[in-house]
């Protein structure tokens, strides 16, 4: 099977320092104007976004930061607005179940990607924060790799 083609517009790095990502998703966004030209120029920001679902069963994704595109004019909205995020019903009432029965899940955007159409998709994280202890020890893993990788690479030079 063909491996799916898809040019990665924004990544959320800091989601992964602090949260453990349970599972994954992918959702389309719904966009207006000038936004998707703004996306393809990377004018895209998920650093300090989140998603939720409403009382009225929607995905919604808040404190997204999409730039105005310059040549918009009157067709550019609000950067920081809500956006509505596409995604199967029953896959909502699944994933409302989780979040509502389990305390401390969240769902955290973890990239924006053009797909293989050229459609906008967000890759969504059913997120569990992590402790400070669980923080310094991923860092100190990463430490140690990085020391190895080192050495590997100088032994080899001789």
């Amino acid at each position: 099977m063909a491996k799916k083609s898809r040019k990665i517009v924004a990544n959320n790095k800091k989601a992964f320092h602090d949260f453990h990502v349970e599972e994954r998703f992918e959702v389309g966004i719904v966009l207006t104007g000038t936004e998707i030209k703004s996306i393809r120029r990377g004018g895209v920001s998920i650093k300090e976004s989140y998603a939720k679902i409403t009382n009225k069963g929607e995905l919604i994704i808040t404190g997204m930061h999409i730039a105005p595109y310059e040549q918009g004019n009157r067709f550019n909205v609000e950067p920081l607005r809500v956006r509505t995020l596409l995604m199967h019903k029953k896959e909502i009432n699944k994933l409302y179940g989780k979040l509502k029965t389990q305390q401390g899940l969240t769902l955290i955007p973890l990239s924006v990607y053009l797909d293989e159409n050229g459609r906008c998709k967000l890759e969504l994280g059913l997120c569990r924060g992590k402790k400070l202890y669980d923080k310094r020890e991923a860092d100190a893993k990463r430490d140690a790799e990085r020391k190895m990788d080192k050495a590997i690479k100088a032994s080899r030079l001789f």
